[in-house]
């Protein structure tokens, strides 16, 4: 039997009543309502829409929400907040049973990553049963930049013109590896071409020793993915890689395409 949510007048020792109106914010949105305004929001989680303004605000100055034109919706940022979870199960058992397979089938490590803000989100990993020797510590939750990542990079390459040009104007690109693309306008030539292409790989930028491939899978009911293959530089050369791990990549994609819009 599910255990009965406490009332908001209650005013015992181990009840924080502000914590709980919070997480009725969050639980307000849904694959079904992903996008509120704030009578929408108040409305829902039964607050006066001044309470709801609040705790909106604050999801958004700590990176969980997002704003438009008076209309909210999550970011992935969340996810942070059921790590422990996540990491025992997938964030989309879609998306991790196809990783799963393309991780076998390639003998490396295969990623899923959302776009937030300056950072791609890492929401999926698949890990290689086959020993491999990879120095990035990844795992879901995972925040880096994502111009430094094949992940990011689709993604990146995804955006209109207006919204990518604001990331490069807004981004402070730094070297992390001699071969880290770290001008605005070089940059922005590579993710056109990505554009163009459908497919990134990444040679060495974000460490030395990692290359990597990606390429996008198009939702039609939420955020855009990116799933990707690293691999060691010593094992597999760049045309290697483009020749062997992109088609796979791009197989996996269109599958996972075709069951987002059979669940849409």
């Amino acid at each position: 039997m599910t255990e009965p949510v406490p009332a908001e007048d209650d005013h015992s020792e181990t009840y924080v009543t502000a914590f709980s109106r919070g997480l009725a914010v969050i639980r307000c949105f849904s694959a079904t309502n992903s996008v509120l305004t704030i009578a929408e929001v108040a409305k829902a989680a039964g607050l006066n829409r001044a309470t709801a303004r609040r705790f909106l605000h604050t999801l958004e100055a700590d990176g969980y929400a997002g704003s438009e034109n008076g209309r909210y919706s999550l970011r992935p940022r969340v996810l942070e907040l059921g790590y422990a979870y996540l990491s025992s199960i997938a964030v989309d058992r879609l998306v991790h049973r196809q990783l799963l397979q393309l991780a076998d089938q390639l003998h490396e490590s295969c990623s899923g990553g959302v776009l937030d803000g300056h950072d791609v989100v890492f929401v999926e990993r698949a890990q290689t049963t086959h020993p491999r020797v990879m120095t990035l510590a990844l795992h879901v939750g995972t925040r880096i930049p994502a111009y430094l990542t094949a992940l990011g990079r689709v993604l990146l390459a995804e955006l209109p013109d207006d919204q990518l040009d604001e990331y490069l104007r807004t981004t402070v690109l730094r070297k992390e590896t001699a071969n880290t693309v770290s001008d605005p306008d070089e940059l922005r030539a590579h993710i056109l071409g990505i554009r163009a292409r459908g497919y990134c790989i990444m040679d060495q930028e974000i460490e030395i020793g990692i290359r990597a491939a990606a390429v996008p899978v198009r939702r039609p009911d939420g955020p855009g993915l990116a799933i990707s293959v690293a691999s060691h530089a010593s094992r597999h050369s760049l045309s290697y890689i483009e020749a062997n791990f992109v088609p796979p990549l791009q197989d996996t994609a269109a599958g996972l395409e075709k069951l987002f819009s059979l669940r849409s």
